[in-house]
């Protein structure tokens, strides 16, 4: 009875410790290889283990995460995450920090999207009200 209690997928699993939203979007990213094992995909149906180490690839980030507990229903996250080890190297999680800061300067880009208030104001300023 443990033995089967002890089973678990590999889309289940990421669905649980919230790496993906749902458990679609887990078996999705499997099946476009987008989770790894040893530098192999793995597919949905995989059984995880305890220390177990797996890449995987969401939309935000490119994780390497250590199975350090199976679980098997979602909780939330400050359960979540000592069921897993997150072994990212530093050079991924510098990356992801240069990005977040090259994106986001606190201005509105220049010449893109609709004019300012104050923009709009010295516009009609110039051209006089119609």
């Amino acid at each position: 009875m443990k033995e089967a209690s002890e089973k678990l997928r590999i889309d289940k699993y990421l669905w649980a410790i919230r790496l993906f939203k749902t458990r679609t979007l887990a078996a999705t990213a499997c099946d476009q290889g987008k989770v790894k094992m040893l530098g192999a995909p793995v597919k949905a149906s995989k059984q995880v283990h305890i220390g177990d180490e797996y890449e995987v690839k969401t939309e935000a980030k490119r994780w390497v995460i250590k199975v350090t507990g199976l679980l098997h229903q979602r909780v939330q996250y400050a359960e979540a995450v000592n069921h897993y080890l997150d072994i990212t190297p530093a050079e991924e999680i510098e990356r992801l920090q240069f990005q977040a800061a090259a994106f986001f300067t606190g201005k509105r880009r220049s010449k893109i999207g609709r004019p300012t208030k104050k923009q709009r104001r010295d516009l009609e300023d110039f051209t006089g009200p119609e």
